[in-house]
């Protein structure tokens, strides 16, 4: 017997609310969804040892997150000497996207 299952269509943009970020004074916007390639590719080539390999992932997962239009902005913004965004600030950016985008937070809750 054949075995089938329908995932059906993984939901719309349209569905999902918009998501932005700001930093610098200057508001950022992302895509509503995100293909979960971008983040399996994310999670698999940062967890490497290869700086390099990991900067380039974070670099294509911004790419993939922002708007074209926030795209070109932040790319300026982060080669601008005069408003630093720390490595610690990018990750920190990049840990509540990847939140955002999994309906689930990165961390356990603290323990009081």
């Amino acid at each position: 017997m054949a075995k089938f299952k329908d995932f059906g269509s993984g939901g719309s943009t349209s569905e999902k609310e918009p998501v932005s970020f700001a930093i610098h004074g200057e508001q950022f916007d992302c895509h509503p969804a995100l293909q979960g390639k971008v983040l399996l590719d994310l999670v698999a080539r940062s967890n490497g040892d290869n700086a390099a390999e990991a900067a380039k992932t974070i670099s294509m997962f911004f790419e993939n997150v922002l708007t074209e239009e926030s795209y070109k902005r932040f790319d300026a913004l982060l080669s601008d000497p005069d408003k630093i965004v720390t490595v610690e600030t990018l990750g920190e950016i990049s840990a509540w996207l990847v939140e955002v985008y999994t309906d689930r937070p990165t961390q356990g809750p603290e323990v009081s």
